[in-house]
Protein backbone atom coordinates (compact mmCIF):
# COMPACT_ATOMS: atom_id res chain seq x y z
CA UNK A 1 0.00 0.00 0.00
CA UNK A 2 1.38 3.12 -0.64
CA UNK A 3 2.45 5.70 1.96
CA UNK A 4 0.06 8.32 1.02
CA UNK A 5 -2.96 5.68 1.77
CA UNK A 6 -1.45 4.40 4.63
CA UNK A 7 -1.37 8.12 6.15
CA UNK A 8 -5.03 8.34 5.09
CA UNK A 9 -5.96 5.25 7.49
CA UNK A 10 -3.95 6.09 10.07
CA UNK A 11 -4.97 9.74 10.24
CA UNK A 12 -9.10 7.97 9.93
CA UNK A 13 -8.42 5.58 13.00
CA UNK A 14 -8.25 7.85 15.68
CA UNK A 15 -11.95 9.20 14.70
CA UNK A 16 -13.06 5.60 14.67
CA UNK A 17 -11.34 4.85 18.28
CA UNK A 18 -12.87 8.06 19.96
CA UNK A 19 -16.20 6.12 20.21
CA UNK A 20 -14.65 2.85 21.25
CA UNK A 21 -11.00 3.10 22.27
CA UNK A 22 -10.54 -0.77 23.00
CA UNK A 23 -12.13 -1.86 19.60
CA UNK A 24 -9.25 -4.34 18.61
CA UNK A 25 -9.90 -4.86 14.90
CA UNK A 26 -9.43 -0.89 14.62
CA UNK A 27 -6.49 -0.82 16.73
CA UNK A 28 -4.85 -4.02 14.73
CA UNK A 29 -5.27 -1.62 11.46
CA UNK A 30 -4.10 1.40 12.65
CA UNK A 31 -1.04 -0.78 14.54
CA UNK A 32 -0.29 -1.80 11.12
CA UNK A 33 -0.45 1.49 9.48
CA UNK A 34 2.03 2.74 12.45
CA UNK A 35 4.48 -0.03 11.59
CA UNK A 36 4.34 0.83 7.55
CA UNK A 37 4.94 4.73 8.76
CA UNK A 38 7.69 3.52 11.23
CA UNK A 39 6.26 5.15 14.01
CA UNK A 40 6.86 2.75 16.66
CA UNK A 41 6.00 4.10 19.83
CA UNK A 42 2.40 4.50 18.75
CA UNK A 43 2.26 1.02 16.70
CA UNK A 44 2.87 -0.32 20.61
CA UNK A 45 0.13 1.47 22.11
CA UNK A 46 -2.23 0.18 19.12
CA UNK A 47 -1.16 -3.74 19.52
CA UNK A 48 -1.51 -3.80 23.46
CA UNK A 49 -4.47 -2.95 22.91
CA UNK A 50 -5.76 -5.33 20.20
CA UNK A 51 -4.49 -8.24 22.02
CA UNK A 52 -6.00 -7.93 24.89
CA UNK A 53 -8.08 -10.65 25.45
CA UNK A 54 -8.03 -11.46 21.90
CA UNK A 55 -6.35 -14.78 21.49
CA UNK A 56 -8.07 -16.19 18.56
CA UNK A 57 -6.42 -13.65 16.12
CA UNK A 58 -3.03 -15.23 15.31
CA UNK A 59 -2.00 -11.88 12.91
CA UNK A 60 -2.63 -9.51 15.62
CA UNK A 61 0.62 -11.70 17.41
CA UNK A 62 2.76 -12.15 14.99
CA UNK A 63 2.66 -8.06 14.47
CA UNK A 64 2.48 -7.46 18.08
CA UNK A 65 5.93 -9.57 17.67
CA UNK A 66 7.37 -7.35 15.22
CA UNK A 67 6.71 -4.31 16.74
CA UNK A 68 8.50 -5.36 19.70
CA UNK A 69 11.71 -4.61 17.48
CA UNK A 70 10.55 -1.32 17.02
CA UNK A 71 12.71 -0.72 13.44
CA UNK A 72 15.56 -2.43 14.44
CA UNK A 73 17.42 -5.67 14.20
CA UNK A 74 17.16 -8.42 16.58
CA UNK A 75 20.65 -8.12 17.79
CA UNK A 76 20.19 -4.51 18.66
CA UNK A 77 16.89 -5.50 20.79
CA UNK A 78 16.73 -5.47 24.85
CA UNK A 79 16.28 -9.25 26.11
CA UNK A 80 12.98 -8.24 27.50
CA UNK A 81 11.63 -7.01 24.02
CA UNK A 82 13.27 -10.07 22.48
CA UNK A 83 11.42 -12.70 25.33
CA UNK A 84 7.75 -10.76 24.74
CA UNK A 85 8.03 -10.99 20.77
CA UNK A 86 9.15 -14.57 21.66
CA UNK A 87 5.99 -14.91 23.80
CA UNK A 88 3.72 -13.13 21.04
CA UNK A 89 4.97 -15.51 18.20
CA UNK A 90 4.38 -18.46 20.86
CA UNK A 91 0.50 -17.50 20.92
CA UNK A 92 0.30 -17.08 17.18
CA UNK A 93 1.73 -20.38 15.70
CA UNK A 94 -0.52 -22.03 19.03
CA UNK A 95 -3.41 -20.01 16.95
CA UNK A 96 -2.15 -21.09 13.71
CA UNK A 97 0.91 -22.68 12.36
CA UNK A 98 1.55 -20.75 9.75
CA UNK A 99 5.29 -20.65 7.67
CA UNK A 100 6.07 -16.88 8.39
CA UNK A 101 5.33 -17.42 11.83
CA UNK A 102 8.11 -20.06 12.15
CA UNK A 103 10.24 -17.84 9.94
CA UNK A 104 10.51 -14.81 12.15
CA UNK A 105 10.65 -17.20 14.98
CA UNK A 106 13.86 -18.80 13.41
CA UNK A 107 15.24 -14.92 12.59
CA UNK A 108 14.93 -13.97 15.96
CA UNK A 109 16.72 -17.04 17.26
CA UNK A 110 19.51 -16.68 14.71
CA UNK A 111 20.33 -12.91 14.99
CA UNK A 112 20.02 -12.32 18.61
CA UNK A 113 20.20 -15.84 20.16
CA UNK A 114 22.80 -17.86 17.34
CA UNK A 115 24.73 -14.41 16.70
CA UNK A 116 25.04 -13.59 20.19
CA UNK A 117 26.14 -17.59 21.06
CA UNK A 118 23.64 -18.33 23.23
CA UNK A 119 21.64 -21.31 23.45
CA UNK A 120 18.06 -21.84 22.96
CA UNK A 121 15.84 -24.72 21.99
CA UNK A 122 14.21 -24.89 19.21
CA UNK A 123 17.05 -23.08 17.78
CA UNK A 124 16.77 -20.87 14.34
CA UNK A 125 17.43 -24.50 12.43
CA UNK A 126 14.94 -26.10 13.74
CA UNK A 127 12.59 -22.88 13.51
CA UNK A 128 13.83 -22.98 9.53
CA UNK A 129 12.89 -26.58 9.63
CA UNK A 130 9.57 -25.95 10.78
CA UNK A 131 8.73 -22.49 8.81
CA UNK A 132 9.54 -24.48 5.31
CA UNK A 133 7.09 -27.87 6.41
CA UNK A 134 4.32 -25.19 7.04
CA UNK A 135 4.42 -23.76 3.55
CA UNK A 136 7.10 -20.72 3.98
CA UNK A 137 6.54 -18.77 0.45
CA UNK A 138 9.27 -16.18 -0.66
CA UNK A 139 6.29 -13.66 -1.13
CA UNK A 140 5.88 -13.56 2.84
CA UNK A 141 9.79 -13.11 3.72
CA UNK A 142 9.89 -10.24 1.00
CA UNK A 143 7.16 -8.47 3.25
CA UNK A 144 8.64 -9.16 6.29
CA UNK A 145 12.02 -7.47 5.59
CA UNK A 146 10.21 -4.70 4.41
CA UNK A 147 8.54 -4.22 7.19
CA UNK A 148 11.65 -5.37 9.59
CA UNK A 149 13.50 -2.53 7.34
CA UNK A 150 16.48 -4.92 7.24
CA UNK A 151 18.01 -7.58 4.86
CA UNK A 152 17.90 -11.00 4.92
CA UNK A 153 20.58 -12.88 6.90
CA UNK A 154 22.22 -15.65 4.24
CA UNK A 155 21.66 -18.26 6.81
CA UNK A 156 18.08 -17.82 6.67
CA UNK A 157 17.56 -17.65 3.16
CA UNK A 158 15.07 -20.15 1.14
Amino acid sequence: MPLPMVNRYANSYPRDLSGNPDDRPTNQAIGICYLKLKIYDKAIDAFEKAVEDNFDNSETFFYAAIYRLKGKKAFLAARPDIDKALEYLDAAIMNEPKGIYYYFLAYIKYDFFERKYLNTSPNYRDCMREALNAGLSHFDVQQLYGILNGDMPAALSI
